[in-house]
């Protein structure tokens, strides 16, 4: 049987720092059908002429639109029979592109598979990417199989089930993947598997960070009120416990100043819960990175629960004082962007 074109989308802003590496990941696959489609959302910072650089073809959004926008951009140039979207800050393992073929050729019931991190990021800068790198291995290695959230840095589709599902929501500049994975999941099975990897090169910087998953919690509000259950995957609802409880655990901290020592067994209790509630997490890190390392893993845990409560908190607020907020996920037709060849 003939191999089926695939057509690699790697949408771009502002990834020069990793995006020559992720292109490259690209090109080195062992896949003989392959086209690589680079589509950038008017970058300032000189990643397009990295892009051009290496020899593939190099689409533009016209107007910065958001990641949405410029995946629905390459899909709607892609020669393929199926389509790679592969984020800019991610680097494929070898083998990565033939494995997704061989899935979607195989099961027809999929509609779509996704791929896992690796463990260690793409490009090593700092504990907080360190500990995000290990949290978002262990909880996609723990989820593996069905899920309901697209892993949109790294999935495989073929194109009659975009054109089924429809294109990424052009309104959305984040949570499109969410809102995608929903939608494809009332049609087909999506799939999580560790035969596609790749190394991720996430957020460095702690506040950067704090702020991305603050808006995706409060993003996520409109989202599940809407259809009443969370993703099925990694979004759990003993992960969904944990964050509430870092945030009650922060707030009876004050507890002893009112009620005596007594009361530090409120947030003792508290914060050993949270450690409870995603156990086998904390048991991964420190079986691979040892105690020492375990210690700085759970302050950088707490922060991210924290953030998450903190988010979906302001999102719940949001929801009940704006009518626009909740219809976010309400799909409208809105111009798209002219691509352009650079």
């Amino acid at each position: 049987m003939e191999d089926p074109m695939v057509s690699v989308i790697i949408p771009n802003y502002n990834y020069a720092r990793s995006l020559g590496l992720s292109i490259r990941s690209a090109q080195e696959q062992d896949y003989p059908n392959m086209e690589i489609i680079v589509v950038d959302d008017c970058s300032t910072d000189g990643s397009e002429a990295i892009a051009r650089s290496l020899g593939v073809t190099v689409l533009s959004t016209g107007t910065n639109s958001g990641v949405a926008v410029a995946r629905n951009t390459g899909a709607a140039h892609a020669s393929g029979q199926i389509l790679f979207f592969l984020d800019s800050d991610v680097a494929l393992r070898p083998g990565a592109v033939a494995a997704a073929v061989e899935l979607l050729r195989d099961e027809p019931g999929i509609g779509a598979v996704c791929g896992m991190y690796e463990p260690e990021p793409l490009i090593r800068d700092s504990l907080v990417e360190e500990c995000r790198c290990l949290q978002a291995y262990y909880w996609r290695t723990s989820s593996e199989g069905t899920v309901s959230f697209l892993i949109s840095a790294m999935c495989a589709m073929r194109v009659e089930v975009f054109e089924a599902v429809g294109p990424f929501n052009p309104n959305l500049r984040q949570t499109e993947e969410v809102d995608y994975g929903q939608r494809l999941t009332q049609k087909y099975d999506l799939l999580l598997t560790p035969a596609i990897r790749g190394s991720h090169d996430d957020d460095s910087e702690l506040v950067p960070l704090i702020r991305k998953i603050f808006t995706r919690g409060r993003l996520r509000v409109p989202l599940y009120a809407q259809r009443r259950k969370f993703a099925k995957g990694f979004e759990t609802a003993s992960r969904s416990w944990a964050s509430l409880a870092s945030l009650l655990g922060v707030v009876s901290l004050a507890a002893p100043a009112v009620l005596g020592p007594v009361a530090w067994a409120v947030p003792v209790l508290l914060f050993a819960a949270v450690i409870g509630l995603d156990f086998g997490m904390y048991r991964f890190v420190a079986g691979r990175r040892g105690p020492l390392f375990l210690l700085g893993f759970i302050g950088v845990q707490l922060v991210f629960n924290l953030t998450v409560a903190v988010g979906v908190a302001f999102g719940a607020a949001h929801w009940l004082l704006s009518p626009a907020f909740r219809r976010l996920y309400v799909r409208e037709s809105a111009p798209s962007s002219p691509a352009a060849a650079l």
